[in-house]
């Protein structure tokens, strides 16, 4: 374990990091280890039942289910990018990741949290089309779009994660080898360069705008949208069918994105590693396990798909 006194200096020649832990504490071990093995084997059963669903359900076989079962399959590798690492840690009380792990980490974890982000924007689009445009939805959404628009997802994920990836290869020197949480968040990461500060900030505002107010500005400029047109549907019961197909979507949206937020736009007086910590662990661990809950019970058809599932199973 790397001492929290650690002289500070340039280290040009870093081999390895040393990792945040939740707690020092011996008897906490087992239950931090318990705990997160848990919700690390529901986030991946719960999201693989969602991709199960909809690969034997034919009633499933549309644009949403396509994206959503894309999503499930992100969520899976976004946090497997992370947390498998995590539980080790807690498991050999040993928090240490070499330089070249760090970097994988890293890039891994900036390619499938885009993926998320590009997906849920893909989705809300494909919302908008199903609500404002119904009659032209199946033209407008043929299976050769879905592909395109899950290809420039996939694309747009990559060039953020080896933009990011590109930016770490080019820090010489790092003021300390301690990252203050249980992963190598790029941000933390960066912040331990010693090199040009206004380049890397120049950067990473670039990329922000790109893969963060882009895309979000999309799904609340489709939301408006849709909004604006189930205000004009006269009766109560065709405007709540039409905003029931977009509740598990903007559920899963608002939890995303608020925990994103809420990590990385937090003020620097008030933030503490602890708090960091917590933050990261609600969006990197807690919304991909939420996310099938939330579509299998918010979702007619997912929560149809599920029993059927089971009954043929049985």
């Amino acid at each position: 374990m790397c001492s929290s006194n650690m002289e500070r200096h340039n280290l040009t020649h870093v081999s390895k990091f040393y990792l945040m832990g939740f707690s020092e504490d011996p008897d906490l071990q087992p239950i931090l280890f318990g705990l997160f093995l848990s919700m690390y084997l529901v986030t991946v059963l719960g999201n693989l039942l969602i991709i199960l669903a909809v690969i034997s359900d034919s009633h499933l076989h549309m644009p949403m289910y396509f994206f959503l079962s894309n999503l499930s399959l992100a969520d899976i590798c976004f946090t497997s990018s992370t947390v498998p690492k995590m539980i080790v840690d807690i498991l050999t009380h040993h928090r240490v990741i070499s330089y070249a792990n760090c970097l994988t980490q890293m890039s891994l974890f900036i390619l499938f949290g885009c993926m998320d982000d590009m997906l849920l924007t893909v989705l809300a689009y494909d919302r908008f089309v199903a609500i404002c445009y119904p009659l032209h939805y199946a033209i407008i959404m043929n299976p050769h779009r879905c592909v395109l628009l899950l290809l420039l997802s996939v694309f747009a994920s990559l060039l953020d994660s080896q933009v990011h990836n590109l930016i770490a290869l080019k820090v010489t020197c790092f003021k300390d080898v301690e990252i203050a949480t249980f992963f190598c968040d790029p941000s933390q990461l960066l912040d331990l360069s010693c090199s040009d500060i206004l380049i890397k900030n120049i950067v990473a505002y670039m990329v922000g705008i790109l893969f963060g107010f882009f895309p979000m500005s999309g799904i609340i400029f489709s939301y408006y949208k849709i909004v604006s047109v189930i205000l004009k549907i006269p009766s109560p019961q065709g405007s709540y069918k039409a905003f029931s197909t977009c509740g598990s979507h903007l559920s899963v949206v608002c939890l995303f994105y608020g925990t994103v937020l809420g990590t990385y736009l937090s003020s620097s007086a008030s933030y503490s590693p602890s708090k960091g910590m917590v933050a990261s662990l609600m969006y990197t661990v807690v919304t991909p396990m939420l996310n099938p809950f939330i579509y299998s019970l918010r979702n007619r058809d997912i929560s149809s798909a599920m029993k059927r599932l089971h009954h043929w199973k049985i």
